[in-house]
């Protein structure tokens, strides 16, 4: 479980970063979305470790919005050492869009868990 909340993670700062720069026409290549993408990536490990660090599995709600707390701050603090700026409202969209995938991600496989241990007879 706690491997699959680690990848759904991952995976939603990808997306986060390839809707960003998509929409904002910053093309969409691997270097450029590695570029933007490391200082998030960077905030989500240092968030998987502090959590971890805790005993906490990582995989509850509130773990995801502690991991999402982390990306979001140590990602926009990065960006701006590397020169790559930020503004409020991108760290508003940061937290909602972060918060609501890496939040309810958890929750959905909580429902889904329970669910099956139901029909199990």
């Amino acid at each position: 479980m706690r491997r699959i909340c680690l990848v759904a993670d991952l995976i939603i700062v990808l997306v986060f970063v390839v809707i960003g720069r998509a929409t904002h026409d910053h093309g969409v290549y691997v270097r450029g979305v590695l570029s933007t993408a490391w200082p998030f990536v960077t905030g989500l490990t240092l968030g998987w470790l502090a959590i971890r660090a805790t005993g906490r599995s990582g995989t509850r709600p509130r773990d995801g919005g502690i991991i999402c707390l982390y990306t979001v701050v140590v990602g926009m603090t990065l960006r701006v050492f590397a020169g790559q700026g930020t503004a409020l409202a991108f760290i508003v969209v940061a937290l909602g869009f972060l918060g609501a995938l890496m939040i309810g991600c958890r929750v959905l496989v909580i429902v889904v868990r329970r669910r099956l241990a139901r029909r199990v007879p």
